[in-house]
C-alpha cells in the first residue's frame, strides 16, 4: 500500500518511524517549508533519514490569479504519486477534500479529543479548560468539514487533577496517537477499518486557544481559573495583570487554603512560588512569564526582581 504523509513536527516524524518500523511503504511526506533561518521540520528530517521523497507546499489549494486559470501543480504531483492511503499527522493548514478522494483507499486523520466533542485546533486545552473527567484521540476519515468525517477508532485516556494540556499531549496523547495511526493501517490493510457516522448532537467546536481567551477572571472559582491555568500551559498561557504587564502563569497548583485575602492577592512568597488568593484556596504558580520580556522564570525570581511582596494584587 503507497502511503503519503502530510504533517509535521515531532508528532509526523514520530508517525513516519513507526510506519517504517512496521514495514509499511511510505512513498512521500509534505512537510512544512525551510524556516527563514534555515531550520527544517521534523518530518522533512526524519523523511530525508530514510530515502523518502519530501514535498513542501505552502499552500495546497488551487492557486488562481485574476483572469487566469487556477495553478494545480501541486495536486497534479500528488496525484502522480499513486497513492492509496493519505495520512495527515498533525496538520495545521487546510487539505481540500480532493486529495483525499485521489488515494484509492481514502485519508485519515489524527485529531487529540474523542470526536465529536471538542473539534477545532485546540482540542486539549480545551478538554481541560472545561473541566473534562477524560478525553483521548480520534482516528478519522475526513470529509470537507472540520473534523466531522466518520470514526475509524478512538482511545480514552484520564484527565489527572493536574495535567496540563503540555503534560497531557506529550505523556499520552503523542504517544498513543503514534500507535493509533499504526493500528489504523493496519486495519485499514486487511478490510475491518470501520467508517462510523460521527453524532453531530453531541459535537462541540471551539476557536484556537489564544491570547483573547487566556485572561484570568479573580472572581471566578478557584477550580475554573486553575484549570484555565492548566490548559493554558504551555501555550497561550494565561496571564494577570502585574503594573500593565501580561504576566502569564505555568507549573500552577491548586491548594485548598483557606484564606481571607481577596482574590488575585499575593498571600505568600516561598521556595516553591507565589500563593496567590483565589475563592476557596490559593493558586501557586511555579513559573512565570512576563509580556516585557517574553522570557519564562522562576516566580521567586520574578518576585524579587519587581519587588513584589505579600498583599500586591494581581489584576484582571
Amino acid at each position: 500500500m503507497r502511503i503519503v504523509i502530510i504533517g509535521q513536527s515531532d508528532f509526523a516524524a514520530e508517525v513516519l518511524r513507526a510506519l517504517l518500523e512496521n514495514g509499511e511503504n511510505v512513498i512521500a511526506a509534505y512537510a512544512l517549508p525551510d524556516k527563514p533561518d534555515g531550520r527544517t521540520d521534523p518530518l522533512k528530517d526524519a523523511a530525508v533519514a530514510n530515502d523518502i521523497s519530501v514535498f513542501q507546499p505552502t499552500t495546497y489549494k488551487a492557486e488562481r490569479a485574476k483572469g487566469k486559470p487556477g495553478n494545480d501543480q501541486v495536486f497534479e504531483q500528488y496525484k502522480e504519486l499513486e497513492p492509496n492511503l493519505l495520512i495527515m499527522a498533525y496538520v495545521t493548514k487546510i487539505i481540500p477534500e480532493r486529495y483525499f478522494e485521489a488515494a484509492t483507499k481514502g485519508a485519515i486523520c489524527y485529531h487529540p479529543s474523542l470526536l465529536p466533542r471538542h473539534r477545532g485546533a485546540s482540542a486539549i486545552n480545551w478538554a481541560i479548560i472545561m473541566g473534562d473527567s477524560k478525553t483521548g484521540l480520534t482516528i478519522f476519515w475526513p470529509d470537507s468539514g472540520i473534523d466531522t468525517g466518520p470514526i475509524l477508532l478512538q482511545k480514552e485516556v484520564e484527565i489527572g487533577p493536574d495535567d496540563t494540556t503540555g503534560s497531557l499531549y506529550f505523556e499520552h496523547l503523542f504517544p498513543m496517537g503514534v500507535e493509533a495511526i499504526v493500528e489504523a493501517v493496519t486495519l485499514i490493510k486487511e478490510g475491518r477499518a470501520p467508517k462510523i457516522p460521527q453524532d453531530d448532537s453531541q459535537a462541540t467546536y471551539e476557536p484556537p486557544c489564544r491570547g483573547e481567551v487566556a485572561a484570568i477572571d479573580w472572581h471566578k472559582p478557584a477550580q475554573e481559573i486553575y484549570d484555565l491555568v492548566r490548559g493554558c500551559d504551555p501555550q497561550p498561557g494565561a496571564y494577570a495583570l502585574w503594573e500593565g504587564d501580561k504576566v502569564r502563569f505555568y507549573k500552577a497548583s491548586l491548594l485548598h487554603e483557606p484564606t481571607e485575602s481577596e482574590p488575585g492577592t499575593v498571600v505568600e512568597v516561598d521556595a516553591e512560588g507565589l500563593h496567590v488568593a483565589v475563592s476557596g484556596g490559593t493558586l501557586l504558580v511555579g513559573k512565570v512569564r512576563p509580556s516585557s520580556t517574553g522570557k519564562k522564570v522562576s516566580a521567586i525570581a520574578f518576585a524579587e526582581e519587581q519587588a513584589l511582596q505579600v498583599g500586591d494584587k494581581f489584576g484582571t
